[in-house]
């Protein structure tokens, strides 16, 4: 059986630069009205891309000071998507850290079945000090102990759903959806996991990652093709390679760096004051990646990039686009989907959770230009050949307990 190249869209405010919302031509509040949901997840269903996904912490971020954040809780906007669209997979993070396992499995299973079996739900630990205060804790719990109640959390979700015996969904269950790089969420992904989000800047990297998960999902009772694996995907692009680099320099350009500062300095637990721009950022504030906090899968990426590079601290703000290190690809429609099929047939990918630039104008790009490209390839879909995301992702009916829950997860 051919493998089959799977592409969802985040829908992450303005875009994923953190500039994206001053772009010209860009409504900097669109982020703050549904409509521009329903817009970006009606073109993608017109475009037949696996799935919309929406990210979400469960906090004000200080961070909003400077750039638009997610606004709007993931299953109500989800649940206006579902009306206005037939087909497109309805993927949402919430948290396991933070709520009650009975009352999500009943909201995403609602929506699940309200959506004709379309929707996923993306399980995170939450990270960050923001959050916690928001229920009452003085401090984030700390990174193991984050993982040990989301695998349980995860087991009583997928329990709940297996004893509904009203209101079932075409597709069994929803669809569990979880990413972390961190040797904790790597365990946690092989036990759970159907979609697995990376965010690997290296084909080889990616490579073993995806050979790690499908290995650990085996030892978990499980299938290898029981999981599928979606790096992050950055993409600028333009009809020549001229008009592409331009944008990005663009997005440079109007990057706040107070924004940049700050969001780097949260993802690596460290103070980032009195350290110019045009200087390296010293090597010995960084701990190893196991003995962080906060998002190690982050910590680990941009750790390496310093260990590697050594860029100045500006050259690592641009690098990054103001964004937490996903990786970005700048070129024309041809360029991009030499990167995406490399990936592909390498067996780094079985497709892309996209992060354009800017939206809605880099998405329009991507599926009026890019989309086009990788159909004359033969690597993307023409038309839906399932109803529901789970079918369309080539996973098992998802009918009872499965996924190797109850097998060595903590309480």
């Amino acid at each position: 059986m051919t493998r089959a190249l799977h592409i969802n869209v985040n829908i992450l405010n303005s875009g994923v630069f953190g500039g994206s919302w001053r772009f010209p031509g860009t409504d900097g509040l669109a982020s703050y009205t549904i409509e521009h949901y329903t817009r970006i997840a009606r073109k993608a269903e017109a475009a037949k891309l696996d799935a919309v996904f929406l990210a979400d912490t469960p906090a004000l971020e200080p961070l909003v000071r400077h750039r638009p954040g997610n606004n709007l809780e993931p299953t109500t906007v989800l649940a206006r998507i579902a009306a206005r669209t037939e087909r497109v997979g309805l993927i949402g993070t919430l948290s396991s850290s933070y709520h009650d396992p009975v009352e999500l499995a009943r909201r995403v299973g609602d929506l699940d079945y309200l959506s004709g079996g379309r929707v996923g739900w993306n399980v995170v630990t939450t990270a960050g000090v923001a959050a916690a205060r928001n229920f009452g804790r003085t401090d984030e719990p700390e990174h193991t102990q984050r993982y040990h109640r989301a695998a349980g959390f995860t087991r009583q979700v997928i329990a709940r759903w297996a004893e509904r015996t009203a209101f079932v969904s075409p597709q069994g269950r929803p669809v569990v959806v979880q990413a972390g790089g961190s040797r904790d969420g790597r365990r946690l992904a092989s036990q759970v996991g159907e979609v697995v989000f990376s965010a690997e800047q290296d084909l080889g990297r990616a490579r073993a990652f995806r050979a790690e998960i499908r290995a650990g999902a085996v030892e978990f009772g499980r299938r290898p093709d029981d999981v599928v694996v979606l790096p992050g995907l950055s993409t600028v692009l333009g009809s020549t390679e001229e008009e592409a680099r331009r944008r990005r320099e663009t997005l440079d350009e109007i990057l706040p760096g107070a924004y940049a500062r700050q969001r780097l300095a949260g993802q690596l637990g460290i103070s980032l004051d009195g350290l110019a721009d045009d200087e390296p950022l010293p090597r010995e504030l960084l701990v190893e990646p196991d003995a962080a906090g906060g998002s190690q899968t982050f910590y680990r990426l941009i750790k390496n990039i310093v260990d590697t590079e050594n860029p100045t601290l500006g050259a690592l703000l641009r690098r990054l686009g103001g964004g937490g290190g996903h990786r970005i690809v700048v070129g024309t429609p041809e360029r991009v989907a030499d990167d995406i099929q490399r990936w592909f047939e390498a067996g780094a990918a079985d497709g892309f959770n996209v992060m354009p630039d800017v939206l809605p104008s880099g998405f329009d790009d991507f599926v009026d230009h890019l989309i086009p490209e990788l159909r004359r390839r033969g690597l993307f879909r023409h038309e839906y050949e399932d109803t529901t995301l789970r079918g369309r992702l080539g996973l098992g009916l998802g009918l009872g307990t499965g996924v190797g829950v109850g097998v060595g997860v903590g309480r």
